[in-house]
């Protein structure tokens, strides 16, 4: 991982959906899905962004890419800010910076071929001739896995983990420097998963590739990532080391997260956290601390201040009030 200046940066991403009702369709309130989450990733580093479902995980995913309009914040990517980008200049983006989607069933289009699907981004980005796109789609297909003789045949041929390499394949096809995983093995056998992420290891280590690890698995997490981003509810509670967030979790939500994970040695002594009541809805999500009305240290005033991250350790922040916890 290199210690040079970040390669994305994000700063006080914001995205909120409008719910609208009635006749007319009138706005009549919001779902704060992204709520000021800030965060770098430097060049060969891997940020895992861990949380519950409907955290906002995806969203800020979609959001770097440029994929969905913010309602406030900014994402530079080498230096520059990708919504000020000039046509050109975005277009070259979209080749240093992708995807890896979650299901690899509907991420494929059925209609066509391994060689045109793997190929796509090289004929969008002209990339080669011809016969160079082909030469490159039957390297990336041995890369991940596959024989090059594959390239004939449709997604409905493959099981779900060569469906998986093969969207790997298509979006490394275009060279980039910087990708999101969103949850990329989450829709695959237990069986084949630790293959498919091995991959993605080994291929983000020989690439020297940034990622984005979006996943709800927090053992999948800290095998991949060199530092870890814990959301809830939109907002951003905890962000530091893999090996500090893992070891000594700071905020009352990492440590309940952390407390609910399967361990690998079933005797283990560990003590079990049990959040009380459910996630509040991001339509009407609680004043100050988000997590409060679940949190078994919040205090009165967690209901009034909302908590900005603050330095725990080097490179290691929390978005909680009370330093005398944890």
């Amino acid at each position: 991982m290199s210690a040079g200046p970040a390669l994305l940066a994000a700063d006080g991403l914001t995205k909120h959906f409008p719910i609208r009702g009635g006749i007319l369709q009138r706005r009549i309130g919001e779902v704060r899905a992204v709520d000021n989450v800030s965060f770098e990733i430097r060049r060969g580093e891997v940020l895992g962004l861990v949380g519950e479902s409907g955290s906002g995980k995806t969203t800020v995913g979609r959001a770097v890419l440029g994929l969905t309009a913010l309602t406030d914040g900014r994402v530079r990517f080498d230096g520059a800010e990708i919504g000020n980008l000039s046509p050109e200049a975005r277009v070259r983006y979209r080749q240093r910076a992708g995807i890896i989607f979650q299901d690899p069933f509907a991420s494929l289009n059925p209609r066509m071929r391994v060689d045109a699907l793997v190929g796509e981004g090289l004929a969008i980005h002209g990339i080669g001739t011809s016969r160079d796109r082909r030469e490159r789609v039957a390297e990336l297909l041995t890369r991940v896995g596959l024989s090059a003789d594959h390239m004939g045949r449709y997604p409905h041929e493959f099981s779900g983990g060569q469906r998986q390499r093969i969207g790997i394949a298509r979006a490394l096809a275009p060279g980039p420097d910087f990708l999101v995983a969103d949850e990329p093995v989450s829709a695959l056998d237990v069986s084949v998963q630790a293959q498919v992420i091995n991959l993605l290891k080994d291929l983000q280590q020989e690439l020297n590739l940034s990622l984005l690890f979006i996943a709800h698995d927090l053992s999948v997490v800290e095998y991949v990532s060199d530092r870890v981003a814990v959301m809830y509810l939109g907002r951003l509670m905890e962000i530091g080391p893999a090996s500090r967030i893992y070891t000594v979790p700071k905020h009352p939500y990492t440590e309940a997260l952390l407390s609910a994970a399967p361990m690998p040695d079933p005797d283990a002594d560990r003590r079990r956290i049990i959040l009380e009541g459910d996630v509040p809805s991001p339509a009407n999500p609680p004043s100050g601390c988000v997590f409060r009305t679940r949190c078994p240290y919040a205090l009165p005033e967690c209901a009034e201040t909302v908590p900005q991250p603050m330095a725990v350790a080097p490179g290691h922040l929390k978005a909680c009030i009370r330093d005398d916890i944890l």
